[in-house]
């Protein structure tokens, strides 16, 4: 009895250290969100340092964050908006759910106590610019860097606590540059895209978001959703979305800024892709071949019969007799010489090579062919009327016409100038 109570104790435990452990669960973390015991959670917290990986988002961006198999980081953009914002803080609060906030300058400016109702709840505040211009891909920078500033100021002023504020920053619709994305850089700001969006900002029914949301979330496993506080179908939607992620066992994870007391979570740099390669999975990109710097240019001479340690008597079998004969034979043929290939100036040959000169050699050719046309004028006017023919039609009548010419017309001619 004494040995099964103590194999029982020992199995429960290393059962509820499984549990702790993997995060498998969400019903792991039912109990860290008081009357709502059914409530999806937060399955862990990420630490990122933003120096280390500057930009994610596969969106637009080859990293991502370091996330493991039906994991999904939820965001925010464009608030705070009291209207719509505290209906999705208190919607992520039934859920024990920690979010990411990217706010806009203007709506901190306005409503300073929707962005301090973000950091007591204990969500990650980033910036998203001071107004949200849709123009970063072709703004000068220092207008864009006026953009971030004030993004930055008046969402630190609205805080209690300015050291609150993650370096964390999204580009007003993912108009990314260079050049803004070196700026923030710099700075030590993360500069964050996304994995895919929910088209919430879009005339569309929340139904739709809902659905959009799911589907893309399924296609890539994990990741980061882009959705949006201040809009009505997204408060519609999300509840759907929540107990729909619940269902499919994904879980909530929760990112924030590394500092001095607070080192960054140890990953890997594989970890940083969404789909990292395994060696299960094959792949077909090959090394590039090296390229090789030969010591010597000079070529080696054609190897011969002898060269194949053939027998005399089963040379046939190595090469046909025919085509030894013939090797035999071209080995003692001299090279033909300049001259063979040489063409005399002015002849037909080279005047047929361009073609200004057709004219001109279809005349030598004409004359040649009919040496009786006729003499004089009346001769010169049906060389020139035949060859014209034969210039103008198509090379089987030009030939027709040329070797039956009409007499009638010289005639005629002739006796017109009579």
């Amino acid at each position: 009895m004494i040995g099964s109570s103590v194999v029982v104790r020992t199995r429960s435990w290393a059962v509820l250290l499984l549990g702790l452990l993997t995060a498998a669960s969400p019903a792991a973390f039912a109990a860290d969100c008081p009357g709502h015991p059914d409530a999806l959670g937060t399955s862990r917290t990420l630490v990122v340092d933003p120096r280390e990986h500057p930009r994610i988002g596969t969106m637009q961006y080859r990293e991502t964050l370091p996330l493991k198999d039906h994991e999904v980081v939820l965001t925010f953009d464009d608030g705070p908006l009291p209207k719509y914002s505290n209906q999705v803080l208190q919607i992520l609060a039934n859920e024990c759910i920690k979010a990411t906030f990217f706010i806009i300058g203007e709506q901190a400016k306005a409503n300073p106590e929707g962005v301090r109702k973000l950091v007591a709840a204990g969500h990650t505040v980033g910036t998203h610019s001071m107004n949200h211009p849709l123009t970063f891909d072709r703004m000068p920078l220092d207008k864009a860097e006026a953009q971030i500033n004030g993004g930055i100021e008046w969402t630190s002023a609205a805080m209690t606590d300015p050291s609150k504020l993650a370096p964390f920053f999204r580009i007003p619709g993912l108009m990314r540059a260079d050049g803004v994305e070196n700026l923030l850089i710099s700075r030590g700001i993360q500069v964050w895209s996304a994995d895919f969006p929910a088209d919430d900002w879009r005339h569309v029914s929340p139904d739709r978001v809902y659905q959009l949301a799911i589907q893309r979330l399924e296609a890539k496993g994990k990741g980061i959703l882009l959705l949006h506080d201040i809009q009505a179908r997204t408060v519609a939607a999300l509840p759907k979305i929540i107990r729909d992620l619940k269902a499919r066992g994904y879980r909530i994870v929760h990112v924030v800024p590394a500092t001095a007391d607070r080192p960054a979570t140890p990953t890997a740099a594989v970890e940083w892709l969404l789909h990292p390669p395994t060696e299960t999975t094959p792949i077909a990109r090959w090394p590039a071949a090296p390229n090789f710097v030969f010591a010597q240019t000079a070529t080696l001479p054609a190897p011969g019969l002898a060269d194949l340690n053939a027998q005399t008597a089963h040379q046939p079998l190595v090469l046909p007799r025919r085509t030894m004969a013939l090797a035999d034979v071209a080995a003692t043929l001299p090279a033909p010489g300049r001259d063979l290939f040489a063409i005399p100036e002015g002849s037909v040959e080279v005047l047929l090579s361009t073609t200004l000169s057709r004219r001109a050699a279809t005349r030598l050719a004409m004359a040649a062919e009919a040496p009786h046309a006729g003499k004089g004028k009346a001769g010169r006017i049906q060389v020139r009327r035949t060859a014209h023919a034969a210039h103008a039609m198509p090379k089987h009548a030009a030939q027709a016409k040329i070797a039956a010419p009409r007499p009638t017309r010289v005639a005629t001619s002739v006796k017109k100038r009579a």
